[in-house]
């Protein structure tokens, strides 16, 4: 099983900081994401609660649902479908605290299981630590805009 947190403090204002995260169309200027596409929009907002996209790094693609949408403090999401190993996605949480003087605090927390016989531990291992990288890069992408 994987479990990566990410906790970092930038210093960006919390509605930037959460509409970079959430909103699909940014995600192609972080440079560890390949694309992102939205697939169906979400109930009240375009990427808010039910939007369903694809996000894009290298060969590997995720269908995520978005299962919780609280602007701009708290985002949840389900990977539905992935490609071309398949994830047993138990847990994707954002969650924002507006620190004061333009800072954000922001913990990103996302746990599952790589389904593959004999090298799944192994698989799930180097999850973790991509996961981890292309989490903070996103995170450094934001505070350098």
């Amino acid at each position: 099983m994987f479990k990566i947190k990410v906790e970092r403090i930038v210093k960006v204002p919390i509605d930037h900081v959460f509409e970079a995260i959430s909103n699909h169309a940014s995600y192609a200027q972080f440079p560890p994401v390949g694309k992102a596409k939205l697939i169906h929009q979400g109930n009240d907002e375009l990427n808010g609660k039910g939007a369903l996209r694809t996000v894009e790094t290298g060969k590997f693609k995720v269908w995520e649902r978005i299962t919780a949408f609280e602007r701009p403090v708290h985002m949840q999401y389900h990977i539905e479908q992935s490609q071309p190993l398949k994830i047993n996605h138990t847990k994707g949480i954002i969650d924002l605290k507006d620190l004061g003087d333009n800072t954000t605090q922001v913990t990103w927390i996302s746990e599952g299981r790589i389904e593959l016989p004999l090298v799944g531990r192994l698989l799930d291992k180097m999850m973790k630590k991509q996961g981890t990288a292309v989490f903070h890069s996103m995170l450094k992408s934001i505070e350098r805009r």
